[in-house]
């Protein structure tokens, strides 16, 4: 997997201020997406070692809230086993931070990939520029729903976050 940038002490990606990992890869390629230059699978660079040592460096900052996994699309097909083991360890090794996960993809398209359940929030589906909001907390169009993805699970139908 390929990734474009970490930011740390971000407050535009989720709830508190959070630590970003923008990777690269996307099929959705919404018009007028923010991040265009991510769309290419092997745009950025690698995720390598030194990557994930920051990551887990900057999360490991008492006043840092989590991780948004955002692009790109984390769950673009590439990016999936990567992304999957991130959060597996991130939910070990630091249970007290949130996951929150940036996807294209409808919830009901994705929620059976082994790795959901460990996820606090996804926001959800393709970006609609005709559908633009910039009054909306946590998401770029109307369509696009910000999940609480325990209660989801647990209630057996979408559950907001709030």
């Amino acid at each position: 997997m390929n990734y474009h940038h970490i930011t740390v002490d971000d407050m535009l990606n989720g709830d508190g201020l959070r630590v970003v990992l923008w990777v690269s890869g996307c099929d959705h390629r919404c018009p007028h997406c923010q991040n265009p230059q991510t769309w290419p699978e092997h745009s950025g660079i690698p995720f390598d070692e030194d990557a994930h040592e920051e990551l887990f460096e900057a999360l490991s900052r008492d006043y840092i809230s989590g991780v948004t996994f955002s692009g790109g699309d984390p769950l673009f097909l590439p990016n999936r086993e990567t992304v999957g083991a991130l959060i597996a360890e991130i939910r070990a090794r630091l249970p007290e931070k949130t996951i929150w996960l940036y996807t294209g993809s409808l919830f009901e398209e994705i929620r059976t990939l082994p790795f959901i359940p460990q996820i606090d929030v996804i926001v959800d589906g393709p970006y609609i520029d005709a559908l633009r909001d910039t009054q909306l907390h946590w998401k770029g169009s109307k369509n696009q729903r910000v999940i609480d993805v325990g209660r989801t699970l647990a209630e057996g139908k979408i559950v907001l976050w709030a």
